[in-house]
């Protein structure tokens, strides 16, 4: 399956699961709602993924992927502890909203690049990491990244002042 190896083919579904429970979640609730099943999904997934990736390298050794993967946990890790530890403080929700938006945005980097080099089979959408497609796609995505912590930002308040 396209040159991935046991571990890769793993790391890919759970991280399809991952990414497909923060959308359901983003279109259901406008965010990842670690108290839903969504959120959970996002939340378990994306640390299966993180940790499975530090035994992935296409190019050798330790590189700049493993610490997008250890930074994505620390993120998630982050987000869960305000999530569970700070229950009614709404100053808290904001950081964990934008913690778990920006762990998502940051788990497509390597999401994009992984698949334009590798779809389709054969005559792949990109050639590599600096191919033009890759970072347009990228600066879209940076782009709803923003608008969508800047949705979060004015629901989270929104809430907070019916409160």
């Amino acid at each position: 399956m396209m040159g991935l190896s046991s571990l890769g083919i793993f790391h890919t579904i759970i991280g399809i699961a991952a990414l497909a429970g923060a959308l359901a979640g983003f279109i259901r609730y406008g965010k990842i709602n670690l108290g839903t099943v969504s959120g959970k999904l996002y939340f378990y997934g994306t640390l299966v993924t993180s940790l499975t990736s530090l035994g992935i390298s296409k190019h050798g050794g330790f590189n700049p992927g493993h610490v997008f993967s250890l930074f994505i946990i620390l993120l998630v890790g982050l987000a869960y502890f305000l999530y569970a530890r700070k229950k009614g403080n709404t100053k808290a929700r904001y950081f964990e909203n934008f913690l778990l938006s920006f762990s998502f945005f940051l788990s497509l980097v390597p999401t994009v690049n992984e698949t334009f080099t590798r779809v389709p089979i054969g005559h792949p959408l990109a050639t590599g990491i600096n191919d033009p497609v890759i970072g347009q796609t990228l600066l879209v995505l940076f782009i709803l990244f923003i608008a969508g912590s800047v949705f979060q930002f004015i629901s989270q308040k929104r809430v907070k002042s019916e409160e």
